[in-house]
């Protein structure tokens, strides 16, 4: 059993092998990867030691220390907390050598698609076709709201492949080639100005058969454990206390004492208590996952962040009256990726209403948690039986 002192020594090993100073930083990653110090409960081989999950920390720490650089996880979390996991735990061997490496280094830029214009909410209705053609599949259907297609080398996709099975039972999951002929993504400009989302089109994508996951028909089953590790990447990120939003509220309502009064300071403290809540039920929802189970809690997790962010957001445009009003640009950019804490309060405002639907819609999220974490009784769902090529559209 691998234990906190060795990760130590393998740590420090690293460092004298590859010092971070004079080590081309892409070297630097990949060489932690091979050492096994990337994910170090992930196997042997595959950036892993098979160590314990709460070890990662004595690693991350040392190399902090030493100055070492990171794989700017932010640019790349699509890969690292929805795409790896469900590689790791339905790919097959080959894929899993493929894949694992390039995504956690991040030389290779993952997204999602799943979301489709007619089936977001009820995504198991989704009506992207592949059909087998010898050692290929052939993809046509249209994604949407598929954040860093635009950049994406890989994406992870679900499509249907038995219209004649019920809507759960006759989806596969393919990992899809961003690059391949047929594959076209277009901007969509949102609230904000940015076109941070897109819209994909798949026309004729041919994907070989090699990178399905899973068994043909099970998508539905591979796609949960992309879900539940989505939901906790996005609502269960690690923070400091007073982190994030609540932190600019803060930091403004000290900073300018004329924008006070007694109602928003209410307001204040009771938003500030909920997200220390929510950093704490955070801490405990990764200790569920350092035990390897990632549960339904991640859909309440993501809820309660969609909710807080939004109420945050509000009472900062209030706090800074006419000053809240303003908007720093609405220019059109494609940015990499997603800051909320890095803009003015307009843009916080506006991009925390997008909380509540990506992700999962807090309306789905509601159910998840009333039949998956209180036990109460499922709505009633009439088509679960009926033929996907059955049901009204």
């Amino acid at each position: 059993m691998t234990d906190a002192e060795e990760l130590r020594v393998r740590t420090g090993e690293l460092l004298d092998e590859h010092p971070p100073a004079t080590t081309d930083r892409t070297d630097f990653l990949r060489a932690r990867f091979d050492a096994g110090l990337a994910w170090v409960h992930y196997p042997v081989g595959l950036g892993g030691l098979d160590a314990p999950r709460a070890l990662q920390t004595v690693v991350d720490a040392e190399l902090a220390a030493a100055g070492a650089p990171d794989n700017d996880p932010r640019k790349i979390g699509i890969g690292l907390g929805m795409a790896a996991p469900t590689v790791l735990a339905h790919g097959t061997d080959e894929v899993r050598r493929r894949f694992l490496r390039p995504l956690w280094v991040g030389e290779e830029v993952w997204c999602q698609l799943f979301s489709e214009p007619g089936a977001g909410s009820d995504l198991a209705a989704l009506a992207t076709r592949a059909v087998r053609d010898g050692e290929d599949w052939v993809v046509d259907g249209q994604k949407v709201w598929t954040s860093s297609a635009h950049t994406a080398r890989w994406a992870i996709l679900i499509a249907r492949t038995d219209p004649d099975a019920p809507k759960h039972r006759g989806i596969t999951y393919f990992v899809c080639d961003m690059t391949a002929p047929g594959v076209e993504v277009r901007p969509l400009r949102q609230i904000t100005g940015e076109a941070e989302f897109n819209e994909v089109f798949l026309t004729g994508v041919r994907i070989p058969d090699a990178h399905r996951l899973g068994e043909v028909g099970d998508g539905w089953r591979v796609a949960q454990t992309t879900l539940m590790n989505e939901r906790v990447s996005i609502g269960g990120a690690r923070i400091p206390r007073e982190g994030g939003m609540i932190g600019k509220v803060a930091t403004t309502w000290r900073e300018r004492p004329e924008l006070r009064t007694h109602e928003l300071h209410r307001r204040l403290l009771d938003h500030w208590v909920d997200a220390e809540v929510a950093r704490l039920a955070g801490e405990r929802l990764r200790q569920q996952l350092v035990a390897g189970r990632p549960g339904p809690e991640g859909s309440a997790m993501k809820l309660a962040f969609a909710r807080l962010n939004q109420a945050i957001s509000g009472l900062e445009v209030e706090l800074l009256g006419d000053e809240g009003l303003l908007y720093g640009e609405w220019e059109m950019r494609r940015p990499e990726l997603v800051d909320f804490t890095g803009r003015d309060a307009g843009y916080r405002y506006l991009r925390s209403k997008g909380n509540s639907i990506e992700g999962g819609t807090s309306e789905v999220l509601l159910n998840i948690v009333a039949e998956r974490v209180l036990g109460l009784p499922p709505e009633p769902r009439n088509d679960k039986d009926v033929a996907w090529k059955d049901l009204a559209r």
